[in-house]
């Protein structure tokens, strides 16, 4: 096969640059109409108890109050005088105006019940009806709005003088690409107050939160795009010093990340904050494809000066190990295919795919590429060549350590691992609904900020079915979710709850013609000409009553805002709630649920860390698999894991260590890291099986053989994954500041490992691993099957070729 592809290659070069610059004009259409993912992320399975009873949540009651609304908030002692209140109410009015905003609650915006007695019934009216004019009229709407308990601490906090605006976005404009003009106009209006008075406006909420994150994800990704292309070519022309090799690479990658982008869209996927990395990760893998490429190609011009002969044993040599080690990069992605999660999916299949692709890319266009220029001059050939280069010195560093030093390699590594699971000791799992944005971002200080004033803004739902139809409007029931919140008033992490209670104090409140003290339940007399003057839920004007509970009176919802808090604090939270809401309502009498966007997050973190921790088993496995093409032999495929084990539990702790918890951002590593790694393991084993025949089966002289051969394109690979994953910790994400850091210190490790001690063990277990079935293993893949007599006909075509053109 290997001989046809040489072949194929050298005799079809024109045609097939032709067809991959049609396929990257064609992907290249594809990838420009990309669109960007809108939608909250969907971690659970349709059929997950958690996942039905949040949809059924919203089925019944709309997402009014769990995703729709957005906060702002500012902090303003000066709110309540004229000038001030004047241009608050004008910025309220013009927000209630914009397409796209169904309801605006503010100060200047506010409405409260006041009992008709003509018609007997409560009229719901605007606070403020109208512009105030003088002083007199602010002091009496700021008098009245203080004298209404259901907004304290709910649309303003007295004593810091913080003033809240909630701002409810129609939904079907929240999941298009609509809601990022609607966003921007909403704070470019907002923020004229602000600039006039010269106050910090603070937003939050869902839907500011997740426009914020699409924007950062379209903006990032280009940016990384650009940032990771430029520092692996300046590497690429600093190690090679050469601007073929550059040129070379970025043309490789150009179209590599045109296929990605066309890809995308061909499978009817949209831009994702993982989709959105896989560009420029990508760029790195194809520049790591070039490194050997190109240095086994250099290599052969050192030796024999043929271009003919070098050409041909690049691809079948490096075309053979490249094609392992993509395939296990792609194994580490294709993986979280069985999580479930359908943002993760996704990541896994593009991944998979152009990972694949690159390698395709590369076969092709590489041998190609060098096949039109003229061969290398003797300062390309300079670093493997010279003794004297920094890399040269170290490999014979590390050939002497593997030599003599075997039992301080093995100690230090014992050491490593020791203080890399003490580490994992420490390790906690834990994430929170923003966790993934940077603590430096004016996002998380705004949330910070409404944390200190309001308690939180993340939602949580309590639904409570009665199981019988109007069991919610009695005076028992009503009385029962009144404990209920005043129970959840005693966990600090809760803002002020709100329910059908907070409108039936409003309404006695009312009765009594505004009476601050009479805010409480009605008793059993009151309740039964008090609740008369409530519009029935029936009529077909929408009244307050609907928000809060559903058509037959059966089911009601209990709605409180939560701090930004982990998963381990909302599981304990939920988990120490949930004895006290079943003593308040017993479960054979009711049907209580916790859902909401809080709940909903906790069980979804649960679920995909658990999940992407069988990707990985599953990741290891299909690589072992792919690993047994190189030696049939299971004592090598153990060996060859061990150094790319121990870059894993190190990660691992310094994951402890730097307390980074366990999450799905930070998970994904381990088969991501895994992949990459144990490149370098197969690019060794692949030279140390053709030396070991080409010795006669002694382990020393091919450990030392195979060492010097990939040592150059092992640590050149090495430093420009490095240094392109490094890039990723400028990130406004903090799971992709982690992905960054984390992978780039595997490799790092792994470097090393499968530099200094992978050649240990082969030696040092030598007899252990030589024995007879290893030696006629059937596996051909990697034996030297350079034939004569195909260089002989390569040749002749290319010159042929060459002559032609």
């Amino acid at each position: 096969m290997w001989q046809f592809l040489v072949k194929f290659i050298l005799r079809n070069r024109l045609a097939i640059l032709i067809v991959i610059g049609l396929l990257t004009v064609f992907m290249g259409f594809e990838g420009s109409k990309v669109q960007l993912s809108y939608e909250l992320a969907k971690m659970l399975p349709s059929d997950d108890p958690t996942s039905i009873e949040y949809n059924s949540f919203k089925k019944e009651f709309g997402q009014s109050g769990d995703g729709s609304i957005s906060f702002v908030a500012v902090k303003d002692s000066n709110l309540f005088t004229l000038e001030h209140f004047d241009d608050w109410y004008d910025i309220t009015h013009k927000l209630m105006n914009i397409p796209g905003v169904t309801q605006v609650i503010s100060s200047a915006r506010l409405f409260t019940l006041v009992k008709n007695e003509k018609e007997h019934k409560f009229d719901f009216v605007n606070l403020v009806p109208a512009r105030p004019t003088t002083q007199k009229q602010v002091d009496s709407i700021k008098n009245a709005l203080y004298d209404l308990p259901l907004y304290q601490d709910r649309l303003y906090n007295r004593k810091n003088h913080v003033h809240l605006m909630m701002i409810t976005v129609d939904n079907k404009i929240l999941n298009t690409k609509a809601r990022i003009p609607l966003m921007r106009k909403i704070t470019q209006t907002v923020d004229e107050y602000g600039t006039k008075y010269h106050l910090k406006m603070r937003y939050s909420g869902l839907p500011y939160i997740r426009t914020i994150q699409s924007q950062l994800i379209l903006k990032e990704s280009f940016f990384f795009i650009f940032l990771s292309a430029f520092v692996t070519f300046v590497l690429l022309f600093l190690l090679f010093r050469s601007r073929r090799a550059v040129f070379f690479a970025m043309v490789l990658v150009i179209v590599a990340v045109i296929f990605t982008l066309g890809s995308i869209t061909l499978m009817g996927y949209k831009f994702t904050i993982l989709t959105g990395v896989l560009p420029p990760l990508l760029i790195v893998i194809g520049v790591e494809n070039t490194i050997f490429f190109l240095n086994k190609y250099l290599d052969e011009i050192r030796i024999h000066h043929n271009k003919t002969l070098a050409l041909s044993r690049m691809i079948t040599r490096v075309g053979k190990a490249n094609l392992l080690t993509n395939a296990t990069t792609a194994a580490g992605f294709a993986s979280f295919v069985i999580t479930s999660n359908s943002f993760l999916v996704e990541f896994g299949v593009i991944a998979t795919i152009n990972i694949l692709t690159i390698y395709v890319l590369s076969m092709l266009m590489l041998p190609i590429l060098f096949s039109y220029f003229p061969l290398p001059t003797a300062k390309h050939l300079k670093h493997l060549e010279s003794d004297k280069t920094i890399i040269s010195r170290f490999l014979k560093q590390v050939s002497v350590l593997v030599s003599n030093y075997r039992g301080w390699v093995y100690l230090g590594t014992l050491l490593l691992i020791l203080a890399g699971l003490y580490g994992t000791t420490k390790l906690k799992t834990t994430g929170s609904i923003v966790d993934d944005i940077s603590k430096s971002n004016q996002l998380r200080k705004d949330l910070n900020f409404f944390e200190q004033n309001f308690k939180g803004v993340m939602p949580l739902e309590i639904s409570v079915d009665t199981k019988r139809p109007g069991g919610v409007m009695s005076l028992y029931n009503l009385e029962k979710i009144n404990q209920l919140q005043d129970t959840l008033a005693l966990y600090p992490q809760f803002a002020r709850p709100v329910s059908v209670v907070e409108i039936v104090k409003s309404a006695k409140q009312a009765f009594y013609n505004g009476n601050p003290a009479m805010y409480s339940l009605p008793n059993s007399q009151e309740k039964n000409f008090i609740l008369t003057y409530i519009p029935n839920i029936h009529s077909k004007k929408k009244s307050l009553l609907n928000t809060f509970v559903d058509s037959t009176y059966r089911v009601t919802r209990v709605s409180v805002q939560m701090a930004n808090i982990g998963t381990n604090e909302i599981d304990s939270i939920i988990r120490t709630i949930r004895p006290k809401i079943n003593k308040i309502f017993p479960p054979a009498k009711y049907n209580i649920h916790l859902t909401g966007t809080s709940v909903v997050f906790l069980k979804s973190t649960n679920y995909l860390v658990k999940n992407l921790f069988m990707s990985l088993l599953l990741a290891i496995v299909v690589i072992a698999l792919l690993m047994s093409a190189i030696f049939s032999s299971i004592k090598m495929i153990v060996i060859s894991f061990i150094p790319n084990t121990i870059p894993l539990i190190l990660t691992a702790g310094m994951m402890g260590y730097f307390g980074i918890s366990i999450k799905p951002s930070t998970i994904i590593i381990f088969s991501i890291a895994l992949g990459i790694s144990v490149d370098n393991t197969i690019q060794f084993l692949s030279r140390y099986r053709l030396h070991l025949k080409a010795n006669n089966w002694k382990i020393r002289e091919s450990v030392f053989a195979a060492l010097k051969e990939t040592g150059h394109s092992m640590i050149f690979t090495g430093i420009v994954l490095f240094f392109g994953f490094l890039v990723f910790v400028l990130s406004s994400f903090g799971g992709t500041q982690a992905l960054g850091f984390l992978v780039s210190l595997t490799l790092l490790v792994a470097l090393f490992t499968n530099l200094i001690v992978l050649p240990s063990l082969l030696i040092t277990l030598d007899k252990w691993l030589l024995t007879p079935a290893f030696k006629t293993s059937k596996s051909k893949i990697f034996i030297d099957d350079v034939n004569p007599q195909l260089e002989k006909v390569v040749k002749e075509e290319l010159e042929k070729l060459e002559d032609h053109n």
